[in-house]
């Protein structure tokens, strides 16, 4: 069964870094996007940042220039850089991925995502 797992998130002052990871395990045979989305209270989910497995990234405008995303394809992991964080950056953060695998017994491309990881920035 595939499985996203994420961490790294925490309580960040205003300006602070932080790096939010996520691995997928599993029977997987193959990761084409992986992605993180977040979601602040009383709003909806939303896109942050992606990444293709031929290195390609998409940015949301909001976080472009400050979040850098990253990914290491032999690992099965995606990576969040997020530096001059601010307020509005404070949600749970979700790592996503479209992973073809094994499921019971047959080959599936599925959408995935992890269980969300909170940053707080504040001071």
């Amino acid at each position: 069964q595939v499985q996203l797992v994420e961490s790294g998130g925490g309580l960040v002052q205003p300006g602070g870094s932080l790096r939010l990871s996520c691995a997928a395990s599993g029977s997987i045979f193959g990761i084409y996007v992986m992605g993180w989305y977040r979601q602040a209270p009383g709003k909806q989910r939303e896109l942050v940042a992606t990444i293709i497995s031929g290195g390609s990234t998409n940015y949301a405008g909001s976080v472009k220039g400050r979040f850098a995303i990253s990914r290491d394809n032999a690992k099965n992991t995606v990576d969040l850089h997020m530096n001059s964080l601010k307020p509005e950056d404070t949600a749970v953060y979700y790592c996503n991925a479209l992973i073809t695998s094994r499921v019971r017994g047959q080959v599936a491309t599925s959408d995935y995502w992890g269980q969300g990881t909170q940053v707080t920035v504040s001071s």
